[in-house]
């Protein structure tokens, strides 16, 4: 097995860890001042998958980079908008591996019915936004001097695509566990995998 796109478990909550740690300590790109330890990630992955997709890319086992759908805001009419993130292991940057983890997170997320998507982008970043702006996300403003970290006030800047087209009267989103489901659920999965570049 070489490159593989599946579903989360709390197994891969220590390779999640050591993964996003370098983010936190290193850079800007996520504004955490400390980074979470396995069982902070662990309660984290276990969160999200009650409502949201969180899919890991692994190589012969090994965790190379993860995405996931949240919460975008927590009142009722807000519950069709959702948040995208994606956290990619250095040494597999430019292989397709986020290209790879946002097709099919994309997939899962319209298929759970969700109309509106958001992403977060510490600036300046061109390489996040270069990867969001090639999936037809539109920025939609900046939320100046939003984050503090080592020293330095940071801007966020906002981007945002569709899913759908919004209907008029939209039924309520699906449940991650209820996509499983879906008889198209294995396709919908893989369908990231040909972005990779081995």
């Amino acid at each position: 097995m070489a490159m593989e796109l599946r579903v989360a478990t709390l197994d891969d909550a220590a390779a999640v860890a050591a993964l996003y740690r370098p983010y936190v300590v290193s850079t800007p790109i996520s504004l955490e001042i400390e980074p979470p330890d396995e069982d902070e990630m662990r309660r984290r992955i276990q969160a999200t998958l009650t409502a949201y997709p969180w899919l890991v890319c692994a190589q012969h086992g090994e965790v190379v980079g993860y995405a996931y759908g949240g919460q975008h805001a927590s009142r009722a009419g807000y519950r069709w908008s959702v948040d995208s993130s994606v956290y990619i292991h250095a040494s597999f940057h430019r292989r397709g591996v986020g290209r790879a983890l946002y097709t099919s997170l994309f997939r899962v997320l319209a298929a759970q019915r969700f109309v509106s998507l958001y992403a977060g982008v510490t600036l300046p970043n061109p390489g996040s936004v270069a990867i969001h702006e090639s999936f037809g996300f539109r920025p939609v403003g900046v939320y100046r001097n939003a984050g503090f970290k080592a020293g330095t006030w940071y801007d966020v800047g906002w981007w945002q695509r569709a899913l759908q087209a919004p209907p008029a009267t939209p039924p309520p989103p699906l449940t991650f566990a209820e996509v499983q489901c879906d008889p198209a659920w294995p396709e919908m999965l893989a369908s990231g995998l040909s972005c990779i570049r081995e």
